[in-house]
Parts: C-alpha cells; sequence; structure tokens
C-alpha cells in the first residue's frame, strides 16, 4: 500500500494551491486564511513564507517576472500580481466586487497561458450557488467563463491539453465536470459528468493529471486521494492520515512525488478529534509520474 507521510509539519489554516516550479525545485503552496504565499524545499526542509495581508485562493508562476512580481494570484480582493520576496500587490482586476460574501478558491495556469480561477461563497450557502470560474487571459482582461458554481475546485487538463476539469465542491453537488478544451484559445465546450462523488467518502477538492491521463482528486473530508482513470472509474485510493486533505501536486525532480496539502483549523465542516497533523502537508511515491505545470503568460 502506498503511504502518505507528513513532509511539512506545518499546520496551516486552510493549505491549498499547491504547484511545483521545476525550475527552481520547489513546492509553492498557500494558506487562504492564513493570508499567506509559502514556497517548500523539500530538499533542506525549508518554508519560506510571504505575508500578502488578505485571503489568497491560488496562484500560478509568471513566465516573464518583472517588477510586478513572479506570481499571479487569486485574492479576496481580486486578481494581482505577487512580488513572492516581499509580499508587494499590483492590483490588476476585481471581477466579483458585486460579491462581497464570496472569494476566490482553487485555480492554476493553464494550457493556454491565461490563468484560471474560481469562487465560493465563504462559508458556504447549502440553498445558493453564487461562485464562478474566471479566466484572466494573458493581455490581462478577465471573463467569467463558468457561473453558477457552489464550490469552484479541482481544475486540471489531461497531457495534450484536450480534456479540462471542474470540480464544484458544493455538498449537493460534489461532483467533477469534464470539458472539450481548445488549448490553442482557452475555448471549452460539451461539459459532462466525469464523476459523480456521492458514492465516495468526502467531496472532491483540488486535483491534478499525472502523465498517463489519470486524475487525482483530494476529498475534503474523506480522509483520502483517489485516482480516477480517463474514463472517470476509480482506479484506486490512498488513505490520508488528515480528515481534510485540499489539493494534489506531483512534484520532485522527476515528478514522482505526490504531494498533498491539507486543512486545519479552518473549513466548513467539524474537525474530528486526533488530528496533531491536520493543516500540515503529506506526500508519497505512487509509482507515476506527473505533468509540468504551465505558466500564467501575462
Amino acid at each position: 500500500m502506498t503511504e502518505m507521510t507528513c513532509v511539512l509539519d506545518c499546520c496551516a489554516k486552510l493549505g491549498e494551491s499547491l504547484i511545483w516550479s521545476v525550475a527552481q525545485q520547489r513546492l509553492y503552496w498557500v494558506d487562504i486564511d492564513g493570508h499567506t504565499i509559502n514556497r517548500f524545499d523539500p530538499a533542506s526542509g525549508t518554508n519560506e513564507v510571504s505575508a500578502v495581508g488578505e485571503q489568497v485562493g491560488c496562484i500560478a508562476l509568471r513566465e516573464t517576472p518583472d517588477e510586478r512580481g513572479d506570481l499571479v494570484a487569486a485574492l479576496k480582493s481580486g486578481f494581482a500580481f505577487v512580488d513572492f520576496a516581499t509580499g508587494r500587490k499590483t492590483p490588476i482586476a476585481d471581477p466579483e466586487s458585486d460579491r462581497p460574501d464570496n472569494r476566490f478558491n482553487d485555480g492554476r495556469a493553464g494550457p493556454d497561458g491565461a490563468f484560471w480561477a474560481g469562487t465560493m461563497r465563504d462559508p458556504p450557502d447549502l440553498e445558493r450557488r453564487t461562485g464562478g470560474l474566471y479566466r484572466l487571459a494573458p493581455d490581462l482582461s478577465a471573463s467569467l467563463v463558468i457561473d453558477d458554481v457552489g464550490v469552484s475546485n479541482g481544475l486540471a487538463w489531461n497531457p495534450d491539453g484536450s480534456t479540462m476539469y471542474h470540480a464544484d465542491t458544493w455538498r449537493p453537488l460534489q461532483t467533477v465536470f469534464a470539458y472539450d478544451f481548445d488549448p490553442a484559445t482557452g475555448a471549452f465546450s460539451g461539459k459532462r459528468v466525469f464523476h459523480d462523488c456521492h458514492d465516495l467518502p468526502g467531496r472532491p477538492d483540488g486535483g491534478c493529471v499525472d502523465a498517463e491521463g489519470f486524475y487525482w482528486s483530494a476529498n475534503v473530508d474523506g480522509w483520502q486521494v483517489v485516482r480516477f482513470a480517463p474514463d472517470g472509474s476509480v482506479d484506486r485510493t490512498i488513505p490520508m492520515p488528515a480528515q481534510k486533505p485540499s489539493m494534489t501536486c506531483f512534484g520532485g525532480p522527476d515528478l514522482a512525488t505526490l504531494y498533498v496539502t491539507t486543512i486545519g483549523a479552518s473549513g466548513s465542516t467539524p474537525m474530528e478529534p486526533g488530528q496533531p497533523q491536520a493543516g500540515s502537508i503529506f506526500a508519497c511515491v505512487p509509482g507515476v509520474t506527473g505533468l509540468e505545470e504551465p505558466l500564467f503568460r501575462g
């Protein structure tokens, strides 16, 4: 059995948005409710912290860093460039200024070079879906591409960029969807159910795709990570020592290590006792490799 071990005992409030930098050999991640962006060096065990002063849902590395920073982020206040070394923010756009109860959540750069980020009501409203999925283009124009979302999550693409995955963690729905995707333009169509997760413990949170085209979902409140085959069937599950895994990402020198963030003191559901490392980052070697993370071209 593949075993998860704790590689960073950090006890974040709400760990999310894992991004492996091949160039730096570092693992970027955020603590949404801790208001920080982090950079972890697995070789030394060192974790650098950049305080941004507000909730940060997700980040992406920029293809061409400049004086505005080396990262793009989806913050409570909207899209912004962020300089990791200083935490300095340069605002870009606030597409949900009319939805003050919402915040940004999961997202990443896509194969089209855009930054994709979704939103959610915080705390979630089980009666209404007020979130959406946004695309920040390389020219810095922001557009709403999917509306009527409960808790936007699980954004990932298959190896050739022809399929986009997007999950809604909203408890009445808790489903991963798939779309046909054009990696040249960012256009997508053909929404379909990839997997309705009511048959599994927990709900689909953050996800990633491995080099074989299988989708890895962190099942929050399910104590496990699930690997789905391209046809949506469950290939295998890996138990977690924490109740609320929140995001998956492949990293390491050969992209053979699966990293998983978890939720600690935050979250919309009660925390079961006996989890001293909840909020920490875990890892395993599952026997497959991942994909290099796209960069934001803006």
